[in-house]
């Protein structure tokens, strides 16, 4: 395509090989130019015309890149940012935008002084099962919703191999910044900013110094209770999505499985990429005027994160608001870290 946006990772990791390259490579207006990796060089093996810089700096400083992925390591996401803004790029900024709101705004401001767009990396809004749950509360089947439960359940006791995760005063380690922003931002996008916010934090794993459990509550005066929650000490997951109303219900399993297949190194052009099984289908109970219940599967759209691409090319290029917005962003900040009530949790020793 003439005209691509030509686009640079500042790391080839898991998140760079997974999660961006392989949308970069398929969407026909962005085009991948160049990779930062410092140590073992892999991306030509899937991407041969690739450029590999050896730092951030000489990525940087490339002319022709419009675009870039700031996908490194959550404590560097800001400076990046900063540098790349600084550079006369635009930049996708991977999760967390930052752990302050004071960094968020200052980023922000600095990306509004250089005109370039700064846009946020919240790919799970184009999950499968999510999906799901957007189109059920859209369309009216549950009444007033009274109670809403997003989980991220998942059980891995020993503590990670990439220490900096696990280390309690870089800022962004923990599972509040890492699983957070996805759950938080689903909620976020259907619910709005809500009045009040109570957050629960704990330590389980044993050794653990850093956040492994997470619970947020947010009150909506005309709304539902929505809770957002998120652990590494669950061993038998629940539904992820449960949401109750007055005409009914809906539970749904996390069921999405493109990191699954892009593991497998699928395209996100093949016939089947996105397409869940249908017996993770999830649960619609209605409740009829006569009070008898129905319950009848709904199958979830595909799951497809080149939609979060196509939102980037819009904006870029045709200059369409984008669906992640500067203030969604700042409210989820202010869950995370100003908190009406906020409790701390420690596993007994």
């Amino acid at each position: 395509m003439t005209n691509a946006i030509q686009t640079g990772l500042l790391a080839y990791g898991m998140s760079g090989q997974l999660f961006q390259a392989p949308f970069v490579a398929a969407h026909p207006a962005f085009e991948l130019r160049a990779v930062v990796e410092r140590s073992r060089k892999q991306a030509q093996q899937r991407y041969p015309d690739v450029i590999s810089y050896q730092s951030v700096a000489e990525l940087l400083a490339d002319e022709a890149l419009e675009l870039v992925i700031v996908n490194t390591p959550n404590d560097s996401h800001v400076q990046l940012a900063r540098e790349a803004l600084q550079a006369g790029k635009h930049v996708l900024l991977e999760k967390p935008v930052a752990t302050t709101v004071a960094e968020w705004r200052e980023l922000c401001q600095l990306a509004r002084a250089a005109n370039r767009q700064l846009l946020a990396y919240q790919n799970r809004r184009w999950d499968s099962d999510f999906q799901s749950v957007r189109q059920v509360v859209a369309s009216g089947q549950l009444g007033q919703l009274a109670e809403v439960t997003f989980r991220f359940d998942r059980h891995k006791l020993p503590l990670h191999h990439k220490l900096f995760k696990e280390e309690p005063h870089t800022p962004g380690s923990g599972l509040l910044f890492d699983l957070g922003p996805h759950v938080l931002d689903q909620a976020l996008s259907l619910f709005g900013r809500p009045a009040h916010v109570r957050r629960t934090q704990g330590q389980f794993r044993p050794g653990s110094q850093v956040t492994d459990y997470f619970q947020l509550q947010l009150h909506y005066p005309q709304g539902p209770l929505v809770t957002v929650v998120g652990g590494l000490v669950i061993p038998e997951p629940l539904p992820s999505f449960v949401l109750h109303g007055t005409h009914g219900s809906y539970l749904k399993p996390r069921a999405d499985v493109q990191e699954a297949q892009l593991n497998e190194a699928m395209s996100p052009l093949a016939p089947g990429y996105g397409l869940e099984p249908a017996e993770l289908a999830g649960q619609l109970t209605v409740v009829g005027e006569d009070g008898r219940r129905q319950t009848s599967a709904v199958p979830a759209p595909k799951g497809d994160y080149m939609g979060l691409f196509e939102a980037v090319y819009q904006t870029l290029r045709h200059g369409a608001p984008y669906p992640i917005t500067e203030e969604q962003l700042l409210w989820q900040l202010q869950a995370f870290t100003e908190p009406d009530d906020a409790w701390e949790l420690r596993r007994a020793e």
